[in-house]
């Protein structure tokens, strides 16, 4: 039986030109030794498996080739490694410090490469200072660490430092690529883009892993093989989330919530992987960001088709609830409902409830067959039995003694007035007349021949007014006082108003059926209507709570945040 090696000793990069993700720095050294311009003492630091001990184990075989001209030799005996680990006594380093006096007898130079150097005792590292300050013109030192935080200073800057960096993505799947071709097998490449995301950066992880997953499928690598070896839940599962979310089926989210589990997967992984699942949807949206989205070419075509369907509001909102719940999980005791109450959230961000009608005038009080108006000479065209679905009543009619509500029987205007004014949807005597109420209301767009007639702002204003003196006069100052804080402005027979907070929004809302009507009354206008918006800048300025009413006064003396400070203060 032949012996395996594994891929990360078989494929070692033997030359500069093949270490992967790290051409700054190849590139910086190769230059130095041509240039005879190489520091006699270098760090390389960077996450585990990026190439840091290869680069100077190439780089210790470089230097001698270049100085004799002789390629084909190795110089192994020149290259001395020490691994920190096991070697980091102050015996350790006087043994080493004795060694490198003596000078190579074949080849220029001799390099010592200590690699996990940060596993050094302070003594020991206090020990090779003057050797690493001043070594012979024979002995170069590479030092390779992961952390060089635990490096002390005075050897740090002794050393030219290399700091490597995760290798990305894109070229971790072409270099899998790259030795799949070579080892004849057949690999899908969403395969191997699964194995070079579970790398997270580091090369050696992604063909140990590559190894494993060979060993499990075979000669055909395929994305189910490997999504099962690694444990790795496949986007599939995310997309068919996400449609069913879309579709605000909520039993359907939590049996396939529940499918997940079953195959063992944690609650915790999956709502991770679907905030991640909406950010690549999210960067999918638009070209310029579309080159943020790492996937495969299969996969890029499914989030872009996905990406059309999901409106930006609710991706925003899924990252937002998804990295919520991920924060609560560890903590959450019933951590199966936290994810099940975040899916429920996703499944009703883009869920209307009961949809209303967005047509905006209504007729009310009674229902007509039909009529022909006098002042329009129109016909009114009406359907029984329509739902409520607006707050606002049609004006009475002028000039119109009676009006035949059902074959035979007249109803005098007076009657109509006597129907009673709209209460509140919420009162008992509303309640009690819902079904009533909802057979004597039709759309205003139901109907034909209504007057529209013409009118300036400055007739509004006037009309406007005259409704906050009539208010005064009924002790309904309140309701004035918030009509007199601004001044209403027309646009295309819309009535725009705005006020600085929700609280007096809420307040007009109620009070605008009648103020509507008074308005199309004197207008001889039934085609207007009125929208009350909220100012945000303008609500920024009022301050409620403490908290706003601190920031307010520290807009005006910065110097309260110092004594805020200087004190402890509390709010």
């Amino acid at each position: 039986m032949e012996h395996f090696i594994v891929s990360a000793r078989k494929y070692r990069p033997q030359t500069f030109e093949d270490v992967i993700g790290q051409q700054a720095i190849t590139n910086t050294l190769e230059n130095a030794i041509k240039n005879n311009h190489l520091a006699q003492a270098l760090l390389f630091t960077g996450p585990r498996g990026v190439g840091k001990t290869t680069c100077a184990r190439i780089l210790a075989k470089r230097i001698n080739q270049a100085s004799c001209g002789n390629l084909d030799e190795d110089f192994a005996f020149n290259i001395f490694e020490l691994d920190a680990a096991s070697n980091n006594s102050v015996d350790d380093i006087r043994n080493l410090n004795d060694q490198v006096r003596i000078p190579p007898q074949t080849g220029k130079y001799k390099v010592y490469i200590i690699d996990e150097v940060h596993m050094l005792s302070s003594a020991a590292f206090n020990a090779f200072l003057k050797t690493l300050e001043e070594p012979p013109a024979h002995a170069i030192f590479i030092l390779a660490t992961t952390e060089k935080h635990k490096i002390i200073p005075t050897i740090l800057s002794r050393c030219q430092i290399f700091d490597f960096k995760r290798i990305g993505v894109l070229d971790t799947k072409n270099y899998l690529k790259k030795i799949a071709v070579q080892e004849n097998i057949e690999a899908d490449d969403d395969a191997l883009h699964i194995i070079a995301q579970k790398a997270d950066g580091a090369l050696r992880d992604a063909l140990s892993i590559f190894d494993r997953v060979v060993s499990f499928s075979g000669k055909e690598l395929t994305r189910k093989a490997v999504t099962e070896n690694l444990n790795v839940l496949d986007y599939d599962e995310y997309f068919k989330t996400t449609d069913l979310l879309l579709e605000n089926d909520i039993p359907e989210v939590l049996v396939h919530f529940n499918s997940i589990l079953s195959k063992g997967f944690d609650g915790n992984h999956f709502i991770t992987g679907l905030a991640s699942h909406f950010r690549d949807l999210l960067v999918s949206k638009d070209k310029i960001t579309i080159e943020l989205l790492e996937v495969g070419d299969n996969a890029k075509k499914k989030y872009l088709s996905q990406a059309e369907k999901c409106d930006l509001r609710f991706l925003l909102k899924g990252i937002e609830l998804a990295n919520d719940c991920d924060l609560k999980y560890k903590s959450s005791k019933n951590q199966r409902l936290l994810v099940e109450l975040a899916l429920m959230q996703l499944a009703s961000v883009t869920f209307d409830g009961e949809k209303k009608n967005n047509k905006p005038f209504i007729i009310s009080a009674v229902v007509f067959r039909s009529k022909t108006s006098k002042k329009s000479n129109a016909k009114f065209i009406v359907k029984e039995e329509i739902k409520v679905v607006a707050k606002q009543k049609v004006p009475a009619i002028k000039n119109e003694s009676k009006i035949t509500v059902t074959p035979g029987i007249e109803t005098s205007k007076a009657d109509l007035k006597n129907t009673g004014r709209r209460r509140s949807d919420l009162s008992l005597k509303s309640i009690e007349r819902k079904t009533e109420i909802s057979k004597m209301e039709v759309v205003y767009d139901e109907v034909e021949g209504l007057p529209t007639d013409a009118f300036s702002e400055s007739k509004l204003l006037l009309l406007w007014e005259s409704y906050i003196n009539n208010l005064i006069e009924h002790g309904k100052k309140s309701l004035a006082s918030i009509m007199n804080s601004n001044v209403p402005r027309l646009e295309n027979r819309i009535i725009h108003f705005q006020l600085p907070n929700a609280m007096m929004k809420d307040q007009l809302d109620r009070a605008k059926f009648p103020l509507v009507k008074y308005l199309r009354e004197k207008l001889n206008n039934f085609k207007i209507d009125l929208i009350i918006d909220v100012n945000e800048e303008e609500t920024k300025k009022f301050a409620y709570t403490p908290d706003e009413k601190y920031q307010k006064l520290k807009e005006k003396n910065s110097a309260l945040e110092l004594l805020k400070k200087t004190f402890d203060l509390d709010l």
